[in-house]
This record gives structure tokens, sequence and C-alpha cells, in this order.
């Protein structure tokens, strides 16, 4: 196993620990920042196992299914913790994974069919906020920037998240109709 593989599997194995720190109340006055170390560790090897697949050709196929599920497990259940925390609203989370649903969906389709559809800028900027905005949130600092930062975060991640969606189905659309 790569150098990349073991970052992807890496991350996924901080979640439960990440969860954990989240939603324990056996740390509550340091909890949240274990867990927001934990998710920002784990954050920054999805960018570096990337990086490290492509600059040194350790692009596998292992590595194209588990990079983005693992990435989606991490940022799906850091949403669903805010959710149980209270800091973040239902509908927002339900968009944002309807939209990670419907994407997984239509790379099923295109790898069917033998396609490929590599991730786009704006789902790589989703990314980018919806991160942001869980690092935001968890620290939860009682000042009124950081507190509109929260929420500017939140809007901007969602409004991204709408738009990669749109652009993912308009730059793909052929995948529906290319079915065997």
């Amino acid at each position: 196993m790569n150098l990349p593989n073991k970052l992807t599997i890496f991350r996924v194995i901080l979640i439960p620990f990440f969860v954990f720190f989240m939603l324990t109340s056996y740390f509550p006055e340091y909890g949240k920042y274990i867990a927001v170390a934990i998710f920002i560790v784990a954050s920054l090897t999805d960018m570096l196992d990337g990086k490290i697949a492509r600059k040194y050709n350790l692009v596998t196929n292992f590595g194209k299914f588990m990079d983005p599920l693992a990435d989606k497990l991490l940022v799906c259940s850091a949403m669903i913790c805010l959710v149980a925390t209270g800091q973040l609203a239902c509908w927002i989370v339900i968009i944002i994974i309807s939209r990670e649903f419907i994407i997984s969906g239509f790379r099923l389709i295109a790898a069917d069919n033998g396609i490929v559809i590599a991730a786009s800028y704006w789902g790589k900027f989703k990314t980018v906020f919806q991160m942001l905005m869980i690092i935001v949130l968890i620290l939860d600092i009682p000042n009124s920037f950081f507190q509109v930062l929260g929420v500017i975060l939140t809007y901007v991640a969602l409004i991204l998240t709408v738009v990669s969606l749109v652009d993912y189905i308009i730059k793909n659309k052929q995948v529906l109709k290319e079915q065997k």
C-alpha cells in the first residue's frame, strides 16, 4: 500500500476519534480543541494524499474510490456533530449531504460506462469552504467577528455546494444519456 492510500486510511481512522472528542462530555474544557485539531490533521491529509499521488504517479483505483469517500465521511460526520451540538441547522446539512449522494451516484453511473468524472474547481472550493466553516463552528469563539464569520462561511459553503452540483450535472449530463 502506497503513502497516499495510507494517508486516506489514516483520515478514515481519525473520524471516530474526532466524533468522540466532539460529542463527549468527558473533556468539557478542551474536547472541542482536540476535535478541531483532529479535524485539521485529517483535512490536511486530504490535500496531501492527492498531491503526493499525482506528483509521484501513485494514483490507484483504491485511492480514486477511497479518497473522495474518506473526505465525505469526514465532512459529513463533522456536520452531523454540529447539528447534534446545535451549531448547524439540519436543513443545511441535508442539502450538503444530498449533493454528495447525487454526485456519488453520477460517478457510479459514469464509472459503469467507463467515464471518469474528475473533481471540479467548484467542488474543490466547496470542500475548502466546508472545512473552514466546520473549523470556525467547532471553535465557537464567543466573539462577534467569529460568529459572523461562521454564518458567512456556512452560507458560502452552502452556495458553493449547490453551484458545484449544478456544474457537475451540466458538465456530465451525457453520463445519464450514455447508459449501457
